[in-house]
């Protein structure tokens, strides 16, 4: 009797012991909300170095955050960024639609005259931190849906003025956009604790405590 008291009271030991060593699920970061010129200044001055970078290095575009839409992540931003909202044909073929490229205030209706432009380029991700980071990691940054600012529907015209440049060497051609383009740049550059050289520091501070005093960053750090 007691031998038997004594087994069942171990089985159900052992059966509570997942349930006593499983960790608890990790707690998605806290938004982060702060004035414009402060949050420059949580930016980590680095020297940038391109040393082995490709653009292969960053995997995009891939399925995007719905996995079950047939669509990439270009085409998720696309159908999230709409004013009128396109057609999605069989395979995500979208037509038709209208948007608006802020970085130069223009309306777009052919998704194929808009680029999704990182917003802080792959190339200057890499420059500031990225080349340490797992192929994962760089995807996840690649495709980056998580953030509204992270990724942005504009005219392929702009995007392509802008290349990789940073704050110090381009900025959108409208001047009704400069100061919500610094504020993403920033917000992106924290959420994915990235560094800025000393050229792009001091042309984000020019913004901050210039034309731009007094506005306010938003921005979660990516997991």
């Amino acid at each position: 009797m007691i031998k038997n008291l004594v087994r069942g009271f171990g089985a159900f030991s052992l059966a509570l012991v997942p349930l006593l060593s499983a960790p608890a699920a990790a707690a998605a970061p806290a938004p982060e909300v702060t004035m414009l010129a402060d949050a420059v200044g949580l930016v980590q001055a680095a020297q940038e170095d391109r040393t082995g970078y490709t653009r292969s290095s960053f995997k995009h575009w891939n399925s995007g955050d719905d996995k079950s839409d047939g669509c990439n992540t270009r085409a998720e931003v696309l159908l999230a960024e709409a004013v009128v909202a396109p057609t999605m044909e069989a395979g995500c073929k979208l037509t038709g639609g209208t948007w608006r490229s802020y970085y130069d205030g223009q309306e777009v209706t052919s998704p194929g005259a808009l680029d999704i432009d990182h917003m802080v380029p792959l190339a200057e991700a890499w420059d500031s931190g990225a080349s340490s980071w797992t192929a994962a990691r760089r995807e996840a940054y690649a495709n980056d849906q998580g953030s509204t600012v992270s990724l942005v529907a504009v005219t392929a015209r702009t995007n392509r003025q802008k290349a990789d440049q940073d704050p110090a060497d381009w900025m959108p051609p409208s001047p009704q956009a400069q100061c919500r383009y610094v504020g993403e740049w920033v917000a992106t550059k924290l959420r994915w604790q990235l560094t800025a050289d000393h050229r792009e520091l001091e042309a984000l501070k020019l913004f901050a405590e210039g034309p731009c005093a007094g506005d306010v960053v938003h921005y979660t750090p990516a997991v």
